[in-house]
């Protein structure tokens, strides 16, 4: 079988049905089967064979009619001196049966085939069209602001810069950020979380959420087909065409396998004669046409694609994309799982974690930090201001500010004179402190009022409610689990103890983290790296799966990546390595299954045990309950 016939997956086969719309465009298959029906009704039931050429020419027409564009397939084929695919098999099989008198035979093969691949056909289209309905949520038209007045047109006519207006219900055509004070969004076309998102006015917006109680306007920062969803499509698109190995070997193997079934079809013809002595042509003759018929390969063809197709849009309804069903395979080979912080374990956002204060009341501390931490644009800072909020710090008279650098702020608050900041601006003005202080993991912010020691505040970046569980869940796998980040190694170590890494680095830059990964590379290690930032990019294209954390991260990391995962859930690690296993769990039962199967039919054709009748049935059958067994991914949980 060549490259041409590996293409049933693509649509070769479609030129023998029509798309899939019940009967639709099947009139001629049909109606050989209602001949067939109809023949062997009048033979079985009633004991009547018209005779020769009546029964010839009825059971041609029924033949034509149900296989007229396999014919047609394997003459263009033959032209090319293609001769080992399946179009061509059954071509030679049926002729055969038709040249030795079995008329009801040569059409029951036919208009079966034609039925398997109906089945076939069928099932690799809805697998695909339901991999593109998953995130195709593009609208065909969006209401744009022009000169004060509103305008429906296509989103691809809209310009970067122009204003769009989202009514609820709605979806977002084009990525964005909100003009609006405050809009909430159904974001599950990208993240696959249906939970509402309330955006911010300067928030970015993409294209696929939805709006859910308000009109929002959104300034467009992106063109129709440059929006995060239109290339999340494409990658879903193309990962149909990037084969697995296991798909890859099924080529090779057939490519060796269909010709040696043809040498073997012509020796169980041929061989006998001489060594049996009432040799009888077309007996030998027709166990060799049984022979071709179950040799057909169009189970494993078939199921195989349509296997890594369910899996990848099991995937994708999970949130998470495959750029490959290669990646598949990939999941389930991984034995270390390495992992950015940042982003990834944790949420990125600094929060405050603890308030301890000293001579004054906590909800004091706090208001005197924050309003003196209002005049920084340091991420700290506005981690004090949040906790606290903004309301809390009306009529609170503020001035003299002094920004001290690398050291924190001083400054008269509400008539008293506040230092926030590091343990270095304590010594520096003398302030006395506990000296457990210093031996804080996470970022802290001393408080002195009025030259006195008044309480600490620490800081520090919240880890993700389902860290610790990936984590758990990993090594019930037998995977080891690794962190690197750029954060210092204290906080690092901290956060690996509190989650269950097996081994934790910090202070690395992005060269740091590489050396990391190619040293457990270097182990013989396979190496599933996690990241959502800029400097994970080049790490995440040396791991053999780069998993990009967020499908709105960095589109440098989502870029580069092998898997996407597009919300921000770590959890979705496992998902992936699971959707992996059972693809490969159930790719592999289809093949042991149409091989037994194949095996012993072939050898009870040879031996004049099984006719044609049976070799169909036997290749249909596999055929469709491999199919069967393929679907049933696309409806699995897990």
């Amino acid at each position: 079988m060549n490259n041409d016939n590996a293409s049933i997956t693509q649509g070769s086969t479609a030129k023998i049905v029509e798309d899939n719309e019940g009967c639709k465009g099947h009139w001629p298959l049909l109606l050989a089967i209602a001949i067939l029906f109809v023949m062997l009704t009048l033979e079985y039931g009633f004991d009547y064979i018209p005779v020769f050429p009546y029964n010839f020419i009825i059971y041609a027409i029924a033949y034509l009619l149900s296989g007229y564009n396999v014919l047609f397939l394997a003459w263009s084929k033959a032209k090319r001196f293609a001769f080992f695919n399946e179009f061509f098999l059954m071509s030679v099989a049926t002729l055969g049966a038709f040249a030795i008198g079995s008329y009801s035979e040569g059409v029951a093969v036919m208009a079966f085939y034609s039925i398997g691949e109906w089945f076939q056909d069928s099932a690799v289209n809805k697998a695909k069209h339901s991999i593109k309905a998953l995130l195709d949520v593009r609208p065909d038209e969006v209401t744009v602001i022009r000169s004060n007045k509103t305008e429906v047109i296509h989103p691809k006519e809209v310009k970067v810069g122009e204003v769009i207006q989202v009514k609820p219900g709605e979806k977002v055509a084009l990525d964005g950020e909100l003009v609006s004070d405050k809009a909430s969004f159904n974001t599950a076309a990208l993240t696959g979380e249906s939970k509402p998102d309330t955006k911010q006015k300067g928030e970015r917006i993409f294209a696929g959420m939805i709006n859910l109680n308000t009109v929002a306007e959104v300034k467009v920062t992106a063109l129709f087909q440059d929006s995060k969803l239109s290339r999340i499509l494409e990658m879903v698109q193309d990962a149909t065409s990037r084969k697995s190995q296991t798909q890859l070997f099924i080529s090779r193997f057939a490519k060796v396998y269909t010709p040696i079934v043809f040498a073997l079809a012509l020796l169980v013809c041929l061989v006998p004669y001489l060594f049996v002595e009432d040799y009888i042509f077309e007996v030998w003759f027709y166990r060799a046409l049984v022979f071709l018929v179950i040799s057909c390969p169009c189970a494993l063809v078939v199921s195989i694609p349509l296997g890594y197709f369910g899996g990848i849009g099991l995937a994708s309804r999970k949130g998470i994309l495959f750029k490959g069903s290669n990646f598949l395979d990939v999941m389930t080979e991984v034995d270390v799982v390495v992992m950015d912080k940042t982003g990834t374990l944790t949420e990125g956002i600094f929060k405050v974690q603890e308030v301890v204060a000293q001579g004054v009341t906590e909800n004091e501390l706090l208001k005197l930090a924050a309003v003196l931490e209002s005049q920084s644009t340091h991420p700290i800072g506005l981690a004090v201001m949040e906790y606290v909020g903004k309301e809390a710090l009306h009529n609170i008279s503020i001035s003299n500010v002094e920004e001290i650098s690398g050291h924190g702020l001083k400054g008269i608050v509400a008539g008293k004179e506040v230092l926030a900041g590091n343990t270095k601006l304590m010594k520096k003005f003398n302030i006395d402190y506990p000296h457990s202080v210093d031996a804080k993991v996470y970022t802290i912010v001393v408080v002195a009022i009025d030259n006195q020691y008044s309480g600490y505040i620490t800081i520090a970046d919240q880890i993700k409610e389902d860290a610790p569980v990936v984590i758990t869940e990993l090594h019930n796998l037998g995977i080891q689990t690794v962190m690197l980040s750029g954060d210092k190694e204290t906080v690092v170590k901290q956060v690996a103890k509190e989650i269950g890494i097996d081994n934790a680095y910090g202070d690395l830059l992005p060269e740091g983290k590489v050396e990391k990964v190619q040293e457990l590379k270097d182990q013989g290690k396979r190496i599933a790296f996690v990241g959502d930032g800029v400097n994970d990019a080049p790490v995440v294209a040396l791991a053999d799966a780069g998993i990009a954390m967020g499908g709105l991260g960095s589109d440098a990391t989502i870029e580069t990546a092998d898997i996407v995962i597009q919300n921000d859930q770590p959890s979705k690690i496992v998902t992936a390595i699971r959707a992996g296993k059972l693809t490969k769990k159930i790719v592999w039962q289809n093949i042991i299954l149409a091989m037994t199967v194949k095996i012993i039919v072939l050898g009870l054709g040879a031996g004049g045990v099984a006719n044609l009748w049976e070799a169909v049935i036997a290749d249909v059958g596999v055929a469709l309950l491999a199919i069967l067994n393929a679907v049933r991914i696309q409806k699995s949980d897990i």
